[in-house]
Formats: structure tokens, sequence, C-alpha cells
């Protein structure tokens, strides 16, 4: 406990009771360390005094320095302004108010020199600043030359605790008679990572006397919210290893070696070979392998893992594969079954609508050994769900899941059985390394040879009719289609394509019996759904009308059109995944992005990236800045709301660099002997409360 930070704000000079409590209401502030954690979010230089003169359109935030000629108060009495003319002694402006015009007119002297600061605007030619900050330009000459401003509310603007009312307040909270804030890191760890101590970051993250101070500051802040991100994860990683045992795969496989010569379908790239060597030297290292496996759309991770299956299979143990969605369990199911009947591997299926009589076989099955691989959803998590000797467990779509459903389907392994989690959701190295820093780092970063771009264009609803004769030219060459809706039926409340509607109007386009439309969403039966998916890989029909049940895992190489209607209601990663069920064979592939003519700033954006770029990890940077670290990293995003200055986008650097500091840490002083004031921050840290046992 440290007196000075844990001190109530009431108590600081300028805050006070009534001020205490909208900053607790609005900001959450309650003691001294939550003020000085308040970081501003930009600073503005007054040392420089601009002339009226100099004032053009592309004018941000200035200060002049001049005076008040004449003040007018405007308008009706209920929508009154005040207007001032203010001179620097060459040119005038106005300056306006129209809120808290009575107490602006009381304290506004005529003929005094002020300093006035804010963002001029021209309305008929004329310069104007509306509600700029006003000071006695004799208090601005003691001001310091850079001011910090911070984000306030409207409700604290009402009762006058604005940006300059905070930073009086931090001025009072650094320069304290009893400013006293203790260090964290070590002394050897602050000269190795050149970071500056606490107490002097929170005064120069404040009151900067100058640029290279407000960036050694900020540094600092950077480097202690990504080590504190980081840590648990590397934590748990290096613990695990530590304690966990795996299951010791010997490297002679003879049934891996026989595929890979005389079924293999196609060659693997560099990038498959260089990451199955990776999973080859984690299973044979005696120690539990816990990979991330990451790869764009059509990048070919589907036959790395099953390749990985054949290395537990060589070894005499079971496999499992678990997916988030019924459909994508179908379809990994459909695809690796084609590839284990060339070598009589026997394999599974189990989901929610999996029947009671073909769940007693299945189990049966797997009990004794049969099975050596069971494709599923959740399902394969049920307590009666038993494996004879599960060596290997894969999880497809990993951020669709939670790390204790990763834990549980490994708890079935009679040892401690290997993990391979996937996602074909790109996902920028940096959060990668950070928000999954309890897995090692796997990427395939090739795309199989032959594949042709896919062209990506964007259309509007009034040319539907041109995009469904595109379609029906493509057809004619052989090809098929897919066309995805967001909504399955109309919808009062959201005004997007509908796919029963939609069903209705390509049906008039695309008459039968000339054209084959098939119909398929997640509220069919799983026989209607692995029907529909068959007839459509087989050729049998020509337009599969679907929702986002497809976003993941179909594979039809002869599919060479992906139409999506209302394009804008879709994220980037859908949009993304959904492109990538075309392309996959010889064929060039289009992708149509279908909108209404209203976007918004953000769809507009999102739409003319994707038709851009056909980079996963491109589009990857560009969703990370409209949506945020936390929704990429889904269930793992924990930890990620706590960043206020660092960005994993940004700052891989320090990212990488607090990594450094962490691993150092962790290996050479696990118990912490050495560091002694991180072990008490640590445990007095909220949500670091049971960091001991996070392994």
């Amino acid at each position: 406990m440290n007196e000075f930070l844990d001190t109530d704000i009431t108590f600081l000079k300028g805050v006070g009771t009534m001020r205490a409590e909208i900053l607790q209401k609005e900001l959450k502030l309650f003691r001294f360390e939550d003020l000085l954690s308040y970081f501003p979010f930009r600073y503005v230089d007054r040392s420089k005094f601009y002339t009226i003169n100099e004032i053009n359109q592309d004018t941000s935030y200035i200060q002049l320095k001049g005076k008040i000629l004449n003040i007018e108060e405007v308008g009706q009495p209920r929508s009154t302004r005040l207007v001032a003319c203010f001179s620097d002694g060459k040119q005038e402006i106005e300056l306006l108010w129209f809120k808290g015009v009575k107490w602006m007119k009381t304290n506004l002297r005529i003929g005094e020199e002020i300093v006035v600061f804010g963002k001029p605007n021209f309305y008929n030619g004329r310069i104007n600043m509306s509600h700029p900050e006003i000071e006695s330009a004799a208090n601005r000459t003691k001001s310091a030359p850079l001011e910090a401003i911070y984000h306030t509310t409207e409700m604290m603007k009402t009762r006058r605790v604005d940006s300059k009312a905070i930073r009086l307040m931090m001025t009072n909270l650094v320069q304290h008679q009893n400013y006293l804030v203790p260090e964290i890191f070590s002394v050897e760890m602050c000269r190795k990572y050149k970071l500056i101590s606490r107490g002097k970051a929170f005064r120069f993250i404040h009151q900067p006397p100058s640029h290279k101070h407000i960036e050694a500051a900020q540094y600092r802040f950077k480097f202690e919210e990504l080590f504190f991100l980081q840590l648990p994860f590397i934590n748990q990683k290096i613990n695990r290893k530590e304690a966990v045992k795996g299951i010791h795969f010997m490297p002679k496989n003879p049934l891996f070696k026989n595929f890979v010569a005389n079924h293999l379908p196609f060659s693997l790239t560099g990038a498959q070979e260089r990451v199955l060597r990776e999973i080859k030297t984690d299973l044979c290292s005696g120690q539990q392998m816990n990979r991330l496996l990451q790869g764009d759309v059509g990048s070919g991770k589907t036959i790395v893992a099953f390749l990985s299956v054949m290395m537990a299979v060589d070894n005499g143990y079971q496999a499992s594969l678990m997916a988030p969605t019924e459909i994508l369990a179908i379809q990994h199911y459909i695809s690796l079954k084609e590839l284990a009947e060339k070598i009589d591997l026997e394999i599974g299926l189990l989901t929610g609508s999996t029947t009671p009589k073909e769940r007693r076989q299945l189990h049966e099955k797997l009990q004794s050994g049969t099975i050596k691989l069971l494709v599923g959803t959740h399902a394969l998590i049920e307590d009666m769900v038993i494996f004879d000797n599960l060596g290997l467990v894969i999880i497809d779509e990993q951020h669709r899941f939670g790390v204790a459903q990763r834990a549980k389907l490994q708890s079935k392994g009679k040892q401690n059985p290997h993990a391979l989690v996937m996602t074909a959701t790109p996902i920028p190295r940096t959060l990668a390394m950070s928000v999954y820093g309890d897995l090692d780092y796997s990427v395939i970063d090739e795309m199989p040879a032959g594949r042709k771009a896919i062209k990506t264009a964007h259309r509007f609803g009034f040319a539907r009719q041109k995009v469904w004769q595109f379609m029906k030219d493509e057809i004619a060459r052989g090809r098929q289609a897919y066309v995805v809706y967001p909504l399955i039926e109309e919808s009062e409340t959201m005004h997007y394509k509908d796919l029963n509607n939609g069903y209705d109007e390509l049906l008039q386009f695309f008459p039968r019996p000339t054209y084959q439309v098939e119909m398929l969403h997640g509220k069919m039966k799983a026989a209607d759904k692995e029907a529909k998916m068959k007839d459509f890989a087989q050729g049998k029909s020509h337009i599969l009308v679907s929702t986002t049940v497809i976003e993941v895992g179909i594979n039809v190489p002869n599919a060479s059109i992906m139409i999506i209607e209302s394009a804008e209601k879709f994220g980037l990663s859908q949009l993304h995944q959904l492109r990538g069920r075309v392309g996959r064979g010889a064929e060039q592939s289009y992708c149509i992005l279908m909108s209404s003519k209203k976007l918004s700033t953000n769809a507009e954006t999102r739409l003319k990236a994707m038709v851009k770029t056909n980079s996963g990890f491109e589009l990857s940077e560009i969703d990370m800045k409209l949506r945020g670290f936390g929704d990429i990293a889904g269930t793992r995003q924990s930890g990620l709301d706590q960043l206020k200055l660092a960005s994993l986008n940004e700052d891989a650097h320090i990212a990488e660099e607090a990594r450094k500091a962490i691993v150092e840490l962790l290996t050479t002083d696990p118990d912490y002997d050495r560091h002694q004031s991180l072990r008490h921050f640590m445990k007095n840290k909220q949500g670091y409360k049971d960091w001991e046992k996070i392994a």
C-alpha cells in the first residue's frame, strides 16, 4: 500500500467534494493513482503565437495574443450567443460562445491583454473561433510551453471540469509535497530497456518540458502496458512446458511417408513444409505441443492438419478435430474422409445432430480405437465421448472457442495430448504473439501454386441484373456460384437483403430445369446440409444460395463466383472468409460485393479495402484500426481493454522488447527474488490477484 497513491482525490487541491463526485461518476477516478493514470490524448505547443493574418483554411488549433474590443449578446432569450470582437493589433476576428454566455460575459474584460486558444473557422468569408480558451497574457508566460489536453464528457463540461481544470489538478498532483511513486521494475531492467522511472514518467506525461520528455514517458508506459498484457500468457507457456510432459512421438512415420509419396493430390508449398517440420519437432520433443497455426484463406491448413493426424496414428494414437459450427465440421469430415479412404483410415463425425443410434456406434468404435480421427463440434467435449488413446487435438477457428473448451478436449487423453489450434482469420503478428503468447506460433504465408488472385468488385443494387447475367455467362462456361445473404428471412428492423426473397428472385432469372439453384442455411437438418453441400461439390447444382454458414471450410474448386448481398452488413474478416470460398481452382474467380448506396464511412472503407487487396494480413491491419484489438482477438481479448497508450499495430517493437524482458525474468528469476517490487505490485494490481496460479 502506498499512502500517496491511495489518497482519495477529494483531498487534492482544486478537486473537492463536488468535482470528485463528477470524476468518479464520469471517469471512474477515485484515488491519486487513478488520476495520475488518466493520460492526455494530445499536446498543444503553446510556445508559438500566431497572427490573424497567418490563419488559413488548413489551420488547426492556434493561440493569438491581443485584446477584446467589444462584447455583444445576440439572439433571442432562449437561443442567445455571445460575440466578442478580438484584435491582435492589426486584424480582427469574432469569438463566439453558445453556452455559458452569462458567465463568460461577466469574466471577459474589454481592453485587457489576453491569450486566446482554439480552432479557427471560416463562415461567410469571415474568421471566427467558437468557445476558445481565454487566459490573461500575464498568466500565460508562467505556463508550460507544451500543454496536455484531456478527454472530457458533456457532463464534466457543464460542471466546468474541462481539460484546463484537469490540467490544473495534474499540476497540483505532480507538484504535491508528498509526491511519491514507487518503481516496479528493477534497476537492471530499467537500464537495459531504457525506461525512465515511473515517478518521472508520470510527471513528464502530464507536464512535459519538451517533446523528448513526452516520448520517454510514453515509451515507459507503453512498455509497462505491453509487459503486463503478455506476462500471464508467457508465464503459462513456460510453466506448462516445465511442468507438463507431452507424449513423445517417434520420428519414423511410415503412414505419413506413404501418403505423401503416393496419395498427396498436390505438391506442398515451402510454407506448408516448414510448418510441418515445426509441428514434427514439437511432437518428438517430449514436451506437450500447443501451437497456433495461422494461414490465410486457401493457404492449405487442412492438409497440414491431416498430415499431423497421420503422425499421431503412426505412433498409435487417435486424433480429434473440433470446429465451431456444424456445417464446418461436416465439410471437414467430407474432405478428410476422401483423403483418409486412400490409406484405409477410419474417421467419424459427431455433432449435435448425430442420432442416438449413430452415437452408440461411434462411441463403441472410438473406445475400441477403430476410429482414428473424430471430427465434430462442441459435442466432442461431452462427458460421454471417450477415446481409447487420444494423442492429438486440433481446433479450427480457435478464436471462436474459449481456453477452457480446448483444455476440456485435451483432458480426454490418458496422457497430455498435443494441441494444434488453427485460424484463417488473419491476425497481425504482434497481436498473435501477445494475446496468444501461451502458444507457439506458425504461419503459412504462401499460397498454393497455380492459384489466380480473385478479382473483387463493388456494385450497387441497381446493377444486380448485370451481375446475374455475368453469373449466367460463367455458368455457361461450366463454373458454379455462391450467393450469400446476411439474413434468412425479411426483417422489419434490419434493411438488408434476405435469403428467402433472394432465392425466389434468383429462380425467376435462373429458371429450372436449365439451372439448378439450391438453398443452404443453419436452420436446416444436418443430413440436408450435407446433401446440399455434396450436390454442389459434385457439380449437380449451379448456384448455392446461402447465409454465412459457408463462411469457412467449404472447398469447391469449380466454384468461381462469390456474390455477397448487403456486403455493408459484414465485417472485413467475414468478407475475406466468404471470398476465400472461391479461387480454389485454376480458373479465374470473382467476388462481387453488392450494397445499397447509403454507406457509413466504416462500411465504405471495408468495401474499398476488399476491392484493393486479397491479402488477409493487410486486411487484418485495416480491421484492427476500424474495430480495435479486442474484437479481433475474440475470446482472448482479456487485457486488451487495459491498453491506454500502447497500440499493438504501431508499437510492435515495444511489445517485442517487453516480451524479451518477460522471458528473461521468468527464466532467470522465476520466483521474483530479485524483483520484489514487481512481485509486490502484481499482488496488489487489479486482475493479477491470482497471478501465481496462472499456470
